[in-house]
């Protein structure tokens, strides 16, 4: 699911690199073990779900999908059951119930924790399952539920980066939302000159909003190379990022609150910051603090500038369902899979951009705080658009020291391309601590 708290370029030659560091990971699960493909005759085949999905007021109940699957599928029934605590709880729970034998068939991950969690050995290969479905989900999100050639599931949700900006504001400075990093760059001098800002720096996003930015830029910071990982930060992409950014940190004409801090907040009520460059999930609440006020209605979402890559985006946030290590039935738990994150009316009631193509409507609350606006429309957009060859590697959470690094540049005491040749040598770093190969 989302992140607030978030094709594959990786060739077939990872997959070594990955089996050579896979756990001894074979009890089996409450269902079995992985070289059962058949229940017996006249009994259904049992499939566990285990998911961190928000069943919140107003949304369709995970249950009550699960149940519509059940009605229609007598031969595979499936028994869905909500894991309250945070997503890095649920890798720890996943890590011991494989290890016990009792770990549930399938179970929601984050897209960062994929190739981590694969090498650890929790999850079962379904290449060639997964390949049935391929073509009902975008590209980019299909990637990043895979390691080196090996696919462990099927994403359900995105998070690509978009831009919300104040039309009515727009207007009024007399700019309109830009389509370029260099339009962009001039329409927040113009902004500046009017007291605005069209953008904000977020150094406690930098981890994941940062390399989601390169990534639009058509940066893939993890590929393979003769059986070990290939770090690369610091590309073309990486740096004309760095130096979008610098640009306007200079000239002063970005803001730089932290997304989860309160200046952001009253930045936005005040009419201060009139656009924010965000994950898709934010559409469902950026701007609830502007409910009843002037600004209500007011504001759109569009594109991410182009960086120089063409129509191109970066995932920030989402997960998928992989099919854990010791699932008795693959072959059936990935058709459940695959049914379940095709449901995207549902999954949207939930709060979700599904990763899946299909029409979805726009939230009758959205429409009033984007004045009319089809926001699923465009945000299925950005999803289609996502790079397909940005994939994470394994420890990629110890790059939340880009943050900190991120925290420097906002106070003025480092450039923005530290951040990025932090994340290098932190990354290169990472990977060997799990006793995996990095190519010079």
């Amino acid at each position: 699911m989302s992140h607030p708290t978030r094709r594959r370029k990786t060739a077939v030659a990872l997959a070594g690199v990955a089996v050579l560091v896979l756990s001894a990971c074979s009890g089996n699960s409450d269902e079995g073990s992985p070289d059962d493909t058949s229940s017996a005759a006249g009994t259904p085949v049992k499939i566990t779900y285990l998911h961190r999905l928000p069943d919140g007021e107003g949304m369709t109940p995970v249950a009550d999908i699960v149940a519509k699957w059940n009605a229609e599928h007598p031969d595979i029934q499936v028994t869905s059951t909500k894991f309250d605590g945070k997503a890095a709880e649920l890798s720890l729970k996943l890590a011991t119930d494989v290890k016990a034998g009792v770990a549930p068939c399938l179970a929601q991950v984050g897209y960062s924790e994929v190739p981590e969690l694969y090498t650890k050995g929790l999850f079962e290969d379904v290449t060639k399952e997964a390949a049935k479905y391929k073509s009902d989900f975008s590209a980019g999100a299909y990637a990043l539920m895979g390691v080196g050639g090996v696919e462990v599931g099927l994403p359900q949700d995105t998070g690509p980066l978009v831009y919300f900006y104040n039309e009515t504001e727009f207007k009024k400075i007399g700019i309109t939302a830009p389509k370029t990093a260099e339009e962009f760059v001039t329409a927040a001098a113009k902004a500046g000159q009017a007291g605005k800002y069209i953008s904000d720096f977020q150094p406690d996003e930098a981890q994941f909003w940062l390399s989601a930015q390169a990534a639009s830029a058509g940066d893939a910071w993890f590929t393979a190379e003769n059986d070990a990982w290939k770090v690369d930060t610091k590309g073309a992409g990486s740096q004309q990022v760095a130096a979008f950014w610098q640009q306007m940190l200079d000239a002063k004409t970005t803001l730089t609150e932290p997304r989860w801090g309160d200046g952001f907040t009253k930045a936005l009520t005040d009419g201060k910051l009139i656009g924010h460059i965000g994950a898709a999930w934010e559409a469902g609440f950026v701007l609830d603090p502007l409910d009843g006020t002037p600004a209500e209605g007011q504001w759109r979402v569009a594109q991410l500038p182009d960086y120089g890559a063409g129509a191109m985006t970066g995932p920030d946030g989402g997960s998928g369902v992989a099919v854990m290590k010791g699932c008795k039935y693959p072959a059936q738990a990935m058709e459940f899979n695959a049914w379940l994150n095709t449901q995207v009316a549902d999954l949207a009631t939930q709060g979700l951009v599904p990763a899946a193509s299909g029409t979805v409507s726009t939230p009758e609350k959205t429409l009033r705080q984007f004045g009319g606006q089809d926001v699923m429309a465009e945000l299925g957009k950005a999803t289609a658009n996502l790079n397909p060859e940005f994939v994470y590697a394994p420890g990629f959470s110890a790059l939340s020291s880009m943050n900190k690094v991120a925290a420097n540049v906002a106070a003025g005491t480092a450039k923005v391309s530290a951040i990025f040749d932090n994340a290098q040598t932190t990354a290169v770093a990472s990977i060997k601590s799990l006793g995996l190969s990095v190519a010079d």
